[in-house]
Formats: C-alpha cells, sequence, structure tokens
C-alpha cells in the first residue's frame, strides 16, 4: 500500500509538513524538486493539528468575558 507524505530535507534531516508516519521503518522513493520550486512549497505549506486531538480542547474565556472573576486579578492589586 502506498501513502503519500510531504516533507523538505534539510541538512540531512526530514521536516515533515504534515503528520509525521506511524511507522519505525519504510522503503521510500523521494522526488527531489528544483530548489527554487522547494522553497515556493515550504513558505505556503500550513501546519495542521493532528485529528487525534480533533473535539478535546476546551475555550475557557474569551477577550470579552474573562475565566477569573475580577477580585482574583493580579494585575488589579
Amino acid at each position: 500500500m502506498l501513502q503519500s507524505y510531504e516533507a523538505i530535507y534539510e541538512h540531512g534531516a526530514m521536516k515533515w509538513l504534515g503528520d509525521k508516519p506511524p511507522i519505525k521503518q519504510a522503503y521510500v522513493i523521494v522526488t527531489i524538486l528544483a530548489e527554487k520550486e522547494a522553497t515556493a512549497i515550504s513558505v505556503q505549506a500550513k501546519r495542521h493539528p493532528s485529528p487525534l486531538i480533533a473535539g478535546k480542547g476546551k475555550i475557557l474565556g474569551d477577550i470579552i468575558t474573562s475565566v477569573l472573576p475580577a477580585e482574583e486579578w493580579s494585575c488589579l492589586e
């Protein structure tokens, strides 16, 4: 089975642009892009959170309503 993962090879190391493959060892085929193209891709690449954390975050407060009451703000003392 083939899987595709995007990475940039820099100074002997792979920098993954998304999730790392969940494996310890694999046979890989590498396609080398021209340095100019690789730079353009790395500038456009965006990091995405792992789907494993989806739905596990909580919003504790916002800019209008604080999580803590004003009595507990150390900046008001």
